[in-house]
């Protein structure tokens, strides 16, 4: 019999749907996510699926979208609070997701963009959830920037431009399999954030 503490850690059956759509979704996309085969993975059942998510795969995708944006928000965060400078942050979230990308055996790329790809003008739903978790991420660095002194629209431009660079970096990385990709757009993307720092906030 399990204990008290295993019953409250242990993943419940929404969570395993959850976190086992965003894997599938990650690796091959919303349509390369068989309804079948997700339920077998995350241990569940058709009937679990619909009672925790009456409209289906479709709304599962969508809080499997959520999740991954947290995953990845949380790797981000980590990288931009490891240096008080933006500049040395914003590569050090480059190398966090290129080590991330090989550890994985360069499959787990980012958890949105192909399921965003997939989506653009034919489900509302998951576009909406793709561009929120998209502008997550951008706030999060311009949150960085503007704790250092960054003008607001500065540093809303470059966060967006940071988040952008890292995307199509992430996706060659996973191409070519290689981190390079990822560490010189890291090193890029530092430089350009010092570019635009004033001598009092460098």
């Amino acid at each position: 019999m399990a204990s008290a503490a295993t019953t409250k850690t242990a993943p419940g059956t929404r969570d395993r749907l959850v976190s086992t759509a965003s894997r599938l979704m990650q690796r091959g996309g919303y349509e390369n996510t068989p309804v079948k085969q997700l339920v077998r993975e995350a241990e569940a059942t058709l009937g679990s699926l619909y009672h925790f998510f009456p409209g289906g795969k479709q709304e599962l995708a969508v809080a499997a979208v959520h999740y991954g944006d947290e995953e990845f928000a949380e790797l981000l965060r980590a990288g931009l609070a490891s240096h008080a400078g933006p500049a040395q942050a914003v590569e050090a979230v480059a190398v966090l997701l290129a080590d991330a990308l090989a550890d994985s055996d360069w499959r787990d790329g980012c958890p949105v963009t192909a399921t965003a790809l997939e989506t653009v003008g034919r489900i509302p739903e998951l576009q909406t959830a793709c561009a929120q978790a998209f502008a997550h991420w951008q706030q999060m660095v311009a949150a960085k920037l503007l704790a250092s002194g960054y003008p607001e629209a500065e540093a809303r431009d470059l966060a967006a431009t940071v988040i952008n660079t890292l995307e199509g970096a992430e996706t060659s990385a996973q191409v070519t399999q290689s981190r390079t990709p990822l560490l010189v757009a890291g090193r890029h993307l530092a430089r350009l954030v010092a570019s635009y720092a004033s001598p009092d906030r460098a």
